[in-house]
């Protein structure tokens, strides 16, 4: 059996992060029992204390073990952490050497969602790539420099770390280590059951981009905000230089390093952006909100749509606007 170690944190955490991984887990043992088959997960709540109480005391919980007693572990699950990142460290801090010990003795480590700021914390997330929420990927990638932070992705898989995107993808993180520690048939029974996506890899379609204001560079905060202002129109990196009097190598220097985006990411999102909104909201066709957001070629508005989303213009306003004639 694979011992499993669902961490419960001091602070704000996830409750259906923590609830829904051990119902599943359990749930899997069940159906291997029922099948005449040895369960597989062992499954346990593993605390730095005998309780913790949540979400301004509203909910405690009470881990079953704590973490001094778990001389060995096979997975642990770092939960989403609600507070401050850098105080849900402060509150935690006496996991890290004993999630970093375990690592070390070939235990797997799996985080949810912003649980991912907890884990960078480790250091174990140095070098490799990392899922979150979309919306804290960002500030992710500014906290911790060493991660390639991947916003699109639901999860990552290395060296036997496995980070998840936002909130409810999770569900699909869970589903993939039911299949790769028991079998397909098991994941779809599961799926089934819990009424989960499967195979989903992909939160694109959820992105809400806003841009990404929190920088001190006046200059790329002028060139964002002309950007979103003229989306309609053809706008360049070398008018957006000549208007600030910047050299354009320098320009694009800035704005990257500001906002983690090219500056024609950057005018392609904010376009994507506005003909999401379009999609969800009207009964303008393909062609209609093509136009309206600036571009002349279907094919390269169809294309650089699916990239910024993962869906096609069409897919997208079947998923979100029910009410929507299809039409091209």
């Amino acid at each position: 059996m694979k011992h499993v170690s669902i961490l419960i944190p001091f602070g704000a955490s996830s409750l259906s992060n923590i609830e829904g991984t051990w119902h599943i887990l359990t749930e899997v043992n069940t159906i291997l029992k029922r099948m005449g088959q040895d369960p597989i997960f062992d499954v346990h709540l593993v605390g730095i204390s005998n309780a913790s109480t949540q979400r301004n005391g509203l909910f405690t919980i009470q881990p079953d073990l704590l973490m001094r007693d778990v001389q060995k572990t096979d997975m642990i699950v770092i939960p989403a952490m609600h507070q401050d990142p850098r105080e849900a460290l402060r509150l935690n801090e006496a996991f890290i050497p004993w999630i970093k010990d375990q690592y070390a003795n070939g235990a797997e480590i799996i985080s949810f969602c912003i649980g991912a700021f907890f884990l960078a914390g480790t250091g174990l997330l140095d070098g490799k790539r990392a899922a979150t929420h979309w919306a804290a990927a960002n500030d992710l990638q500014e906290m911790y420099p060493n991660i390639e932070v991947v916003d699109e992705k639901i999860m990552t898989e290395e060296d036997g770390i496995y980070t998840s995107g936002g909130a409810y993808s999770y569900l699909n993180l869970v589903l993939y280590l039911v299949e790769k520690y028991t079998n397909r048939d098991i994941a779809i029974v599961i799926a089934k059951t819990f009424m989960i996506d499967i195979d989903k890899d992909s939160q694109s379609p959820f992105i809400m981009f806003q841009g990404q204001k929190s920088h001190e560079d006046e200059p790329v905060k002028r060139a964002q905000e002309f950007i979103e202002q003229n989306f309609q129109d053809r706008v360049t990196v070398d008018q957006l230089a000549s208007m600030l009097a910047l050299g354009r190598r320098s320009l694009e220097r800035r704005f990257k390093k500001a906002t983690s985006n090219t500056v024609t990411e950057y005018i392609q999102r904010v376009k994507i952006e506005v003909a999401k909104k379009s999609f969800e909201s009207s009964r303008k066709n393909i062609s209609e909100v093509m136009y309206d957001v600036g571009y002349a070629d279907i094919k390269a508005f169809r294309t650089i749509f699916r990239k910024v989303t993962g869906l096609s213009p069409i897919e997208y306003r079947n998923k979100y606007n029910k009410s929507a004639a299809v039409a091209v």
